[in-house]
Parts: structure tokens; C-alpha cells; sequence
């Protein structure tokens, strides 16, 4: 079943960059930002994730976790996430677990072709697990600001 606005959102695990196995039900009493994503290293990507790099240290302040997502190898993310000095963890979803769980994969069309693809989204789920708010068809520019913005509103609620 896909998440769904002040609903629980369902325990995942899934491998992230330096090591790390993610966890929603390890991150409660933080909130907690997910990010998808198409591609590592494409230039919409790379900006959005350098966006919440440049952010990183506001979304802490505002007590929520940034993790980005795609369906990338853990050997891709690691390179993304050092040659752009990411702060935070990037999720591999191969298998695409999560992508389901957030209804994420859609029907998308490149130079007249059809494939199923990462439709750029983003989450926002608070310190209990619940989802509060959700981003679909992300368009770059001003994001993340919005996501700071929700982040900092629902963190002072």
C-alpha cells in the first residue's frame, strides 16, 4: 500500500552510502526528509542535492534527517556523494522497494521514447512516522526552500 498524507508511513530498510543500512522505524523522535531522485550525477539530480547540501545544516536545526533515493548502486551513490560532498546519506533502491512504497515509478517519455522512470519527489515525515507532506513532479528550482520551509513549520508545531 503507498503512503498517504497523516497516515504512518510503513518500516523500510534499505542500504545507504557509508556503511549504513536506513531504517524509518530507527529515525523515530526525528523528522525525516526523503528524496527521489532519477539519476546520480545528471544535472537536475546534482542540483537538487546540492540544494540540500547547502541547506543541510537548517534541515539539522529543525531536528529532520536528509536522505536521498534511486534506484543507483551503493558504488554510484559513493562516488555522487563524495565528488558533491553530501552531508547526508543516499539510499540505494535497486530493487525498488521503496520507490513502490512511495508510488514513485511512473510512465515517463525522453526524446519519444517510454520507460518507467523515478518521478522526482520528496516526503516529509514527522518525529512519530506519519507522513505530513509530499512534493510529486518536483521542479528544481525553490525545493528545496519549500522543504525547509514545511521542515521548520511542522518541527515548531
Amino acid at each position: 500500500m503507498a503512503v498517504a498524507i497523516d497516515q504512518p508511513v510503513a518500516d523500510f530498510e534499505a542500504p545507504a552510502t557509508s556503511g549504513h543500512t536506513v531504517s524509518l522505524a530507527g529515525l523515530k523522535g526525528k523528522q525525516v526528509v526523503i528524496y527521489f531522485y532519477p539519476k546520480d550525477s545528471t544535472p537536475g539530480c546534482t542540483t537538487e542535492g546540492q540544494g540540500f547540501r547547502d541547506q543541510y545544516a537548517a534541515f539539522k536545526a529543525a531536528n529532520t534527517e536528509v536522505f536521498g533515493v534511486s534506484r543507483d548502486s551503493l558504488k554510484s551513490h559513493e562516488n555522487f556523494k563524495c565528488k558533491q560532498e553530501f552531508p547526508f546519506e543516499l539510499i540505494s533502491d535497486k530493487d525498488e522497494a521503496i520507490c513502490q512504497l512511495f508510488d514513485v515509478i511512473k510512465l515517463k517519455k525522453l526524446y519519444g521514447k517510454e520507460y518507467m522512470g523515478v518521478d522526482r519527489s520528496t516526503f516529509l515525515i514527522d518525529d512519530k512516522g506519519v507522513l505530513r507532506q509530499e512534493w510529486r513532479g518536483v521542479k528544481v528550482p525553490g525545493h528545496v526552500d519549500a522543504v525547509l520551509a514545511a521542515a521548520q513549520a511542522l518541527n515548531n508545531a
